[in-house]
Protein backbone atom coordinates (compact mmCIF):
# COMPACT_ATOMS: atom_id res chain seq x y z
CA UNK A 1 0.00 0.00 0.00
CA UNK A 2 1.39 3.00 -1.53
CA UNK A 3 1.48 6.12 2.05
CA UNK A 4 0.10 9.37 0.83
CA UNK A 5 1.84 11.93 -0.13
CA UNK A 6 0.75 14.69 2.56
CA UNK A 7 2.35 17.91 3.38
CA UNK A 8 3.78 16.47 7.13
CA UNK A 9 5.39 13.73 5.16
CA UNK A 10 6.88 16.57 2.99
CA UNK A 11 8.32 18.68 5.57
CA UNK A 12 9.39 15.80 7.48
CA UNK A 13 11.40 15.19 4.28
CA UNK A 14 12.83 18.65 3.69
CA UNK A 15 13.77 18.77 7.69
CA UNK A 16 15.86 15.62 6.68
CA UNK A 17 17.41 17.14 3.98
CA UNK A 18 18.58 19.92 6.02
CA UNK A 19 19.77 18.02 8.91
CA UNK A 20 23.68 17.25 8.59
CA UNK A 21 24.77 13.37 9.16
CA UNK A 22 21.89 11.23 11.40
CA UNK A 23 19.12 12.66 13.51
CA UNK A 24 16.83 10.76 15.61
CA UNK A 25 13.03 11.43 15.07
CA UNK A 26 12.95 13.29 18.78
CA UNK A 27 15.97 15.84 17.03
CA UNK A 28 14.14 15.80 13.86
CA UNK A 29 10.77 16.55 15.88
CA UNK A 30 12.08 19.30 17.83
CA UNK A 31 13.07 21.31 14.85
CA UNK A 32 9.93 20.73 13.10
CA UNK A 33 8.11 21.87 17.11
CA UNK A 34 10.59 25.18 16.98
CA UNK A 35 9.46 26.10 13.71
CA UNK A 36 5.86 25.61 14.57
CA UNK A 37 4.54 23.51 12.22
CA UNK A 38 2.26 20.70 14.51
CA UNK A 39 3.40 18.13 13.30
CA UNK A 40 3.60 14.94 16.38
CA UNK A 41 6.06 13.01 17.06
CA UNK A 42 4.11 10.06 16.08
CA UNK A 43 4.11 11.66 12.36
CA UNK A 44 7.68 12.09 12.58
CA UNK A 45 8.22 8.77 12.83
CA UNK A 46 5.87 7.57 10.62
CA UNK A 47 6.97 9.73 7.56
CA UNK A 48 10.79 8.48 8.62
CA UNK A 49 9.95 5.36 8.51
CA UNK A 50 8.25 5.63 5.27
CA UNK A 51 11.16 7.60 3.66
CA UNK A 52 13.31 4.61 4.94
CA UNK A 53 10.87 2.04 3.54
CA UNK A 54 11.37 3.78 0.05
CA UNK A 55 14.76 4.16 -0.31
CA UNK A 56 14.78 8.26 0.37
CA UNK A 57 15.95 7.64 3.28
CA UNK A 58 18.94 6.07 5.38
CA UNK A 59 18.03 4.23 9.09
CA UNK A 60 20.45 2.48 11.32
CA UNK A 61 20.64 1.55 15.04
CA UNK A 62 23.27 3.88 16.61
CA UNK A 63 25.60 2.14 19.26
CA UNK A 64 23.36 3.04 21.95
CA UNK A 65 20.17 1.63 20.26
CA UNK A 66 18.62 4.23 18.91
CA UNK A 67 17.04 4.67 15.63
CA UNK A 68 18.89 7.24 13.56
CA UNK A 69 17.71 8.65 9.97
CA UNK A 70 19.33 10.68 6.65
CA UNK A 71 18.30 11.71 3.66
CA UNK A 72 19.72 9.33 1.15
CA UNK A 73 22.14 9.99 -1.10
CA UNK A 74 23.02 6.91 -2.48
CA UNK A 75 20.09 4.52 -3.83
CA UNK A 76 20.79 0.57 -3.13
CA UNK A 77 22.43 -1.18 -0.73
CA UNK A 78 25.71 0.45 0.88
CA UNK A 79 27.54 1.58 3.73
CA UNK A 80 28.40 4.19 6.39
CA UNK A 81 31.47 5.19 8.50
CA UNK A 82 29.79 7.63 11.00
CA UNK A 83 31.79 10.12 13.54
CA UNK A 84 29.77 9.41 17.27
CA UNK A 85 31.41 13.07 17.73
CA UNK A 86 29.83 15.48 14.92
CA UNK A 87 28.44 13.31 13.14
CA UNK A 88 29.78 13.26 9.71
CA UNK A 89 28.70 10.23 7.56
CA UNK A 90 30.60 8.95 4.94
CA UNK A 91 29.03 6.11 2.04
CA UNK A 92 31.72 3.74 1.79
CA UNK A 93 32.15 0.62 -0.15
CA UNK A 94 32.43 -3.10 1.51
CA UNK A 95 32.70 -5.66 -1.45
CA UNK A 96 34.46 -7.83 1.54
CA UNK A 97 31.90 -7.46 3.85
CA UNK A 98 29.53 -8.59 0.99
CA UNK A 99 31.13 -11.62 0.19
CA UNK A 100 31.51 -12.29 3.63
CA UNK A 101 27.83 -12.11 4.24
CA UNK A 102 27.34 -14.01 1.31
CA UNK A 103 29.44 -16.90 2.14
CA UNK A 104 28.37 -16.94 5.93
CA UNK A 105 24.79 -17.44 5.14
CA UNK A 106 25.26 -19.88 2.45
CA UNK A 107 27.60 -21.81 4.76
CA UNK A 108 24.41 -21.76 7.28
CA UNK A 109 22.63 -22.96 4.83
CA UNK A 110 20.25 -19.32 4.49
CA UNK A 111 19.04 -17.55 1.45
CA UNK A 112 17.84 -14.20 0.79
CA UNK A 113 20.32 -12.87 3.41
CA UNK A 114 19.99 -9.42 4.41
CA UNK A 115 22.96 -7.73 6.51
CA UNK A 116 23.31 -4.14 7.86
CA UNK A 117 26.98 -2.79 8.34
CA UNK A 118 27.98 0.63 9.70
CA UNK A 119 31.46 1.68 11.46
CA UNK A 120 31.21 3.97 14.65
CA UNK A 121 34.56 5.79 15.33
CA UNK A 122 35.84 9.77 15.14
CA UNK A 123 36.67 11.08 11.95
CA UNK A 124 40.22 12.85 11.52
CA UNK A 125 39.39 16.31 12.37
CA UNK A 126 37.49 14.99 15.66
CA UNK A 127 40.48 12.63 16.37
CA UNK A 128 42.70 15.88 16.41
CA UNK A 129 40.23 17.68 18.42
CA UNK A 130 40.58 15.08 21.26
CA UNK A 131 44.39 15.33 20.75
CA UNK A 132 44.62 18.44 20.81
CA UNK A 133 42.63 18.89 24.07
CA UNK A 134 44.56 16.40 25.43
CA UNK A 135 47.73 17.83 25.41
CA UNK A 136 46.51 21.61 26.92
Amino acid sequence: MAQRNTWQRERVREALADASGFVSAQTLHATLRDENTGIGLATVYRALAGLATVGEADSLQSPEGEALYRACSTTGHHHHLICRSCGLTVEIEADEVEAWARRTAERNGFTEAEHVVDIFGLCAACTSRNRERAGD
